[in-house]
């Protein structure tokens, strides 16, 4: 009686676990493939502060009253203001945040009377030195609206049309492939054009005679390119 008392209670845990296998299987999946996709960020998730800028010009809300630096209780921050040539209050030079002392306690967000700090929405930080968390948040302000700031779009140029090149253009390559091959100029030849050659002066051209020697009058005197290939196994050129 006690072994049929075992494989019912056993049967019947085994259909209840195939049951909810089952319901579970049919489910829409909830995994998240990160980095790829991400979940959306409630709307009160606490990063690291940040500065608020000021819609009308851009630059930070903030004027270093140090509210936030006398407020926080892990002495993290550390900021400093100047104070420009007609403005009537001071402005926000440095703020320096210290990440890795930060508790993310609220107290400096929250002591802002003019809203001018607030929690960011950054959450994928990652390093390897310590240097990475000590942030500039008025850099870091510059940054993010010269990357909002949309860039002006570059005049279109008309497309030009394309001139053939004269010494590459297909009727020359044709002529040139059906002409036939020059022949090679030999020593008297080469005589003849120095001789027309301006670059070459009378004391020049007699210095360059004697070198040559007498013009060849024949093949046995002076061999020129044709009997040359012949006598290496080259061939006559046409």
């Amino acid at each position: 009686m006690n072994a049929l008392n075992e494989i019912y209670s056993g049967f019947n845990s085994l259909l209840v676990g195939l049951r909810i296998t089952l319901g579970q299987f049919f489910k829409p999946g909830v995994t998240v493939h990160y980095p790829r996709q991400t979940l959306k960020i409630p709307r009160r998730y606490r990063g690291h502060i940040e500065l608020v800028a000021n819609p009308e010009t851009g630059k930070p809300l903030c004027f270093a009253c140090k509210l936030c630096e006398r407020a926080c209780p892990s002495d993290c921050i550390s900021l400093e203001g100047v104070k420009l040539e007609g403005d009537k209050r001071k402005t926000v030079a440095s703020y320096q945040l210290d990440f890795t002392k930060c508790s993310l306690c609220g107290s400096c967000v929250e002591v802002c009377r003019d809203g001018a700090i607030r929690f960011s929405r950054d959450y994928n930080l990652a390093g390897v030195a310590k240097e990475a968390f000590c942030m500039d948040l008025v850099q870091r302000l510059r940054e993010q609206l010269a990357a909002a700031t949309p860039e002006a779009p570059s005049p279109k140029r008309q497309a030009q049309p394309e001139i053939p090149h004269p010494r590459f253009s297909p009727a020359l390559a044709r002529a040139r492939n059906d002409a036939p091959p020059a022949a090679v100029p030999g020593p008297a030849a080469t005589v003849a054009a120095a001789r027309m050659t301006p670059a070459f002066g009378a004391g020049s051209m007699d210095a360059l005679l004697p070198r040559l020697g007498p013009p060849a009058t024949g093949r046995a005197a002076l061999p020129d390119a044709h009997c040359v290939g012949a006598k290496q196994g080259e061939g006559s050129i046409p």
